[in-house]
């Protein structure tokens, strides 16, 4: 069984802990957090062995009753791999630790592209990150939309991308990004990181991306026209789409009319914490004219990365190809609607 440290458990960490528990060839070695909290006693509660990520720290979770396993340092030496799952910018900070141990690391998408030696999507380059010492699983909103381009530039080709986002102004724990009343563009230039950010899984792709923060917490939403090489039907495209198990096809007979009903399905079929791993993307809304494609897609911008991470384990150790991977993650968790 891979042994596999989650370095940060919070809003990713702890969602790539429990997936990772899951899996038949993989086990939570330990999960290390800065402070005690809520997320440390259930860590805890839940068996994962916790450990404390800041040295001078750990005198904290004794007090606050919370038994710790070790240092962050013990818990990196013993790992196979470690996913850092902290805060934007501490990836890069805690390179050197996982390389003064010779364990491989994944890195999230807040994280600079140059932290690592590639940027993963399952869907787009797995094979990119076999043997690779450090490697970055891209953002939610990348991941969503490399998930879709993917299939679109191996069926049609694709010319060129211009995708609208509008994203959600926080999570719903993230109490300092409110009260919010107020449409903001973000960036106000164009074009907006998600572009550049693509780019790093395709590297010839022309794709710009305009980006705006809208007072909400539930997803992001993204509006995307694609010009293809070739005309299509907008009903050949949903076939195509009905076909990838991390997109879900909202059927218009379901009456999801936005982000909260969405939600609101994800509790109903049990879903941990309502979670949609997958992109989720309105099937009345794929329309063609002549060689261009338009449609609407819904990012849970919690958990679409998640079951990356896991396969982004498995590419960087060697352990499946991209489709069996795939397949053994999403059997594990439960992914596909």
């Amino acid at each position: 069984m891979v042994q596999v440290a989650i370095n940060g458990y919070g809003t990713i960490g702890k969602r790539v802990a429990d997936a990772v528990s899951e899996q038949p060839d993989m086990e939570v070695l330990g999960v290390a957090k800065t402070r005690p909290n809520f997320e440390a006693e259930t860590a805890v509660e839940k068996g994962y062995p916790l450990y404390a990520a800041v040295e001078e720290r750990a005198k904290l979770f004794e007090e606050a009753g919370i038994e710790i396993a070790g240092s962050v340092d013990e818990l990196v030496e013993a790992a196979d791999v470690v996913v850092d799952a902290t805060p934007s910018g501490i990836g890069a900070q805690n390179k050197d630790l996982y390389e003064e141990y010779d364990t491989p690391a994944l890195y999230q998408g807040g994280e600079d592209a140059e932290v690592a030696e590639v940027s993963f999507n399952a869907r787009s380059n797995f094979a990119d990150a076999a043997d690779a010492d450090h490697v970055r699983v891209v953002s939610c909103n990348t991941t969503g939309l490399s998930r879709v381009i993917a299939p679109l530039r191996e069926a049609y080709g694709v010319e060129k991308v211009r995708a609208t986002l509008v994203r959600r102004g926080g999570d719903p724990g993230q109490t300092s990004r409110g009260p919010i009343n107020d449409i903001l563009p973000n960036p106000v230039t164009v074009p907006s990181h998600h572009g550049p950010d693509v780019n790093t899984i395709f590297p010839d792709l022309n794709i710009d991306t305009l980006g705006m923060k809208v007072p909400a917490t539930l997803m992001h939403m993204h509006s995307l026209n694609v010009t293809l090489e070739d005309a299509v039907d907008a009903a050949d495209v949903r076939d195509l789409i009905a076909d990838e198990s991390r997109l879900f096809l909202i059927p218009e007979s379901m009456a999801i009319d936005g982000s909260g009903k969405l939600k609101e399905y994800a509790h109903d079929v049990g879903r941990p914490r309502g979670d949609l791993w997958e992109n989720c993307i309105w099937e009345e809304s794929i329309s063609t004219v002549g060689r261009d494609l338009y449609l609407f897609q819904g990012i849970h911008q919690e958990s679409d990365v998640v079951p990356e991470n896991v396969d982004a384990i498995r590419a960087v150790l060697g352990l499946a190809d991209a489709e069996e991977s795939v397949r053994t993650t999403n059997e594990a968790m439960g992914v596909g609607l």
